[in-house]
């Protein structure tokens, strides 16, 4: 029995765990549901905890250059400590919340190219390596934040790619250690007119706040580039007609330059910092509109999420 216990501080004949999701599709302000099964190994086994945490692939600055990693946003415990015995077999059912702020990886059933989220499932173990699961999990628009990313495909923009900057919006309510970007480039009438457009979504329960972002390596923009900035409500979102409230504002770019901003946007926003935050708080999502199979031409990756995976969440023993 000691020889066991030493190997099994190495690992060897540990249990082992496996987490399944109910729910692998979600939304910003949804739940996760689904299980934790548990197998003895070859000796019994001082459980201390099973925590769940929601993570991410994130672009970090550092010095001259960019790096990738992975960032914790949010995290439960869903067991404290239990003796698991020798071959037990065990479930431990979960439910998480998921913040507002949870970056979009999918949409329509298609993985959005460079977003990679996932549920990581920690089980430690006392006197013995820990183990661990790592699931991806799919996270889907809010009708809201759907109906205006439809509105850039119906101006004659094409998805170009997504990714989670680190840091904090400046002057923008954030729970989150990081914000997602959503990047459009102009293939119609605004070709060569205006340069590449980035989309940041900063939800909340009662609306979003909407950041837009417009390249100002392309067009007649200022030293800086042209940014807008508005604040709608779930529901009114939904009433909006946003291809001609954008189409103003992209044509008010053109013309003067990057100063002009449509009925509902704000004044001159100012970027990103690197003052980081912590993770946000639960909430119940809202049902997919009708008409998401209409965006999968423009905003779905021809690449398969598990190529993500592979390069950032595996490799290490979760």
């Amino acid at each position: 029995m000691v020889f066991k216990r030493m190997l099994g501080a190495f690992g060897v004949g540990a249990p082992s765990v496996d987490t399944v999701l109910s729910t692998p599709r979600t939304r910003p302000g949804g739940t996760l549901e689904g299980e934790v099964r548990l197998k003895g190994g070859d000796f019994d086994a001082e459980i201390e905890h099973i925590t769940l945490g929601l993570v991410a692939r994130v672009e970090i600055e550092h010095g001259d250059g960019e790096g990738a990693g992975l960032s914790e946003f949010g995290s439960m415990r869903v067991s404290g400590p239990f003796t698991l015995r020798k071959g037990e077999e065990r479930t431990v059912d979960f439910r998480i919340p998921v913040p507002w702020e949870t970056p979009i990886s999918e949409i329509a059933g298609g993985p959005l190219r460079g977003m990679a989220v996932g549920v990581r499932t920690e089980l430690a173990i006392a006197k013995a390596v820990d183990k661990g699961d790592l699931d991806m999990v799919a996270v889907e628009p809010l009708p809201s934040q759907l109906r205006i990313l439809e509105s850039f495909l119906q101006l004659g923009f094409a998805f170009k790619s997504a990714d989670l900057e680190a840091g904090h919006l400046r002057g923008v309510r954030q729970e989150l250690p990081f914000y997602q970007e959503i990047e459009f480039y102009p293939t119609g009438q605004y070709a060569g007119r205006v340069g590449e457009i980035e989309v940041t979504f900063v939800a909340d329960p009662a609306g979003l706040e909407v950041v837009l972002e417009a390249d100002k390596r392309t067009g007649r923009y200022s030293s800086s580039d042209a940014i807008g900035r508005f604040h709608v409500s779930h529901e009114d979102a939904l009433r909006t007609d946003w291809a001609g409230e954008l189409g103003r504002w992209l044509d008010g770019l053109s013309q003067y330059g990057g100063g002009h901003h449509g009925g509902h946007h704000g004044g001159h926003h100012g970027h990103h910092d690197e003052h980081h935050g912590h993770h946000g708080g639960p909430g119940m999502g809202m049902v997919v509109a009708a008409g998401a199979a209409g965006v999968v031409g423009g905003l779905v990756a021809g690449e398969v999420v598990e190529e993500v995976v592979e390069e950032f969440f595996e490799g290490g023993d979760w």
